[in-house]
């Protein structure tokens, strides 16, 4: 057995064996990886945002051009939660294309011209876009030649990174420790991202203090949303019955989501080299369905896979194939283009593929706070 083939093996024998690893199986003889689990449950609920969220960002005299804010930003999600913060008194890049996948994107070379004027680059970190965060290093690295002595160049700012600690990182079926790479999904569950927004907007204040009131107000705003959005999805979770709080999903992206509202994530189909499973992964995958009773099974809208089809088929499991990760419903433009409109997208189609309730959700509104006047490339 080569290597690769024994990573790929644990990964899918952790999955049957443990369910949702936090801090957990490794491909050496970790021998305290369940007491490491429960610590970092433990330790990542209830979450806290930081403290010292709000004084994020170095302090400037306004905009490095002398004009509009501008920023760059990674994934659909966070540009959304940065352009519900901006409005229109910034410009707003995103660079990661909807549908994408943004652990391998390559980012064009066009890419490093925008990010080489850019004030604040806002990635997620945790390792999700490594390509794209070592653009922008580089980047703004010539940007600060260039300004040498005039003290004047951007920053990247890890929403993710400056959103938790080490002790609340959540390793699992894509993403083990033994990888080094623990799951950057945070923007799943609503805390979360409103830290993020609360980092952001303190960032853009800082950067651009004549707008810094705007931006506060705004984020005022969007907290009040997204705090809408969680109390939703706690009244619609009631409606499931607790034993059928469980998800086997094809990406990996729900950890936190799941540890916020009390599901367990049972499995993730795309291992952690994000290939599909071998045969015999899908055979203890079947095998682990029909011992847990497994309600439904959650595909991906942007990368569908056949090993969930089969599984489906094979043991009688309801296929839901529409979860998104960080692909926003719609076109932009859209009233459900958002972080808000994809959030209740998935939580709707968690809940009701579980069989509960999610009229509260459905009654959600889900408009952006102001205008979202940002770039999404397609």
């Amino acid at each position: 057995m080569t290597e690769r083939q024994r990573r790929r093996t644990t990964t899918m024998l952790c999955l049957a064996a443990a369910g949702l690893v936090a801090g957990g199986c490794s491909t050496g003889s970790d021998s305290t990886a369940s007491a490491a689990a429960e610590a970092a449950r433990a330790a990542a609920s209830p979450f806290a945002c930081p403290a010292d969220a709000g004084e994020s960002g170095k302090v400037a005299t306004g905009p490095r051009a002398g004009g509009r804010l501008q920023i760059v930003t990674t994934v659909a999600p966070i540009t959304s939660i940065v352009a519900n913060i901006a409005g229109d008194r910034a410009d707003v890049h995103g660079v990661v294309p909807e549908g994408t996948n943004s652990h391998t994107y390559e980012p064009k070379p066009s890419v490093a011209a925008l990010m080489s004027t850019a004030d604040i680059v806002f990635v997620n970190g945790l390792r999700l876009e490594d390509p794209t965060r070592e653009l922008a290093d580089t980047s703004l690295a010539d940007q600060a030649g260039d300004a040498a002595g005039s003290g004047a160049s951007g920053e990247v700012i890890e929403l993710g990174t400056l959103t938790i600690s080490p002790e609340e990182y959540l390793y699992d079926f894509s993403f083990p420790r033994s990888a080094g790479k623990p799951n950057p999904h945070l923007w799943t569950n609503p805390p979360m991202a409103r830290c993020y927004a609360t980092i952001a907007a303190a960032a853009m204040g800082r950067a651009d203090p004549a707008n810094a009131g705007f931006y506060a107000t705004n984020l005022s705003r969007f907290t009040e949303a997204i705090d809408a959005l969680d109390a939703a999805m706690r009244t619609a979770t009631a409606t499931v019955a607790p034993d059928q709080r469980e998800l086997l999903t094809y990406h990996d992206a729900y950890a936190y989501f799941a540890l916020h509202y009390g599901y367990r994530v049972i499995g993730a189909i795309q291992v952690s080299d994000f290939e599909e499973p071998t045969p015999k992964e899908v055979t203890e995958l079947i095998g682990q369905i029909e011992r847990e009773h497994v309600p439904a099974i959650f595909g991906s809208e942007v990368f569908p896979s056949p090993v969930l089809e089969q599984l489906a088929d094979e043991t009688g499991v309801r296929y839901v194939d529409s979860l998104r990760d960080d692909d926003l419903p719609g076109e932009p433009g859209d009233p459900d283009h958002s972080y808000l409109g994809l959030m209740r997208f998935d939580f709707v189609t968690i809940v009701e593929g579980l069989g509960g309730d999610a009229s509260a959700l459905r009654a959600l509104d889900v408009a952006d706070v102001v205008a979202d006047h940002a770039d999404y490339p397609q």
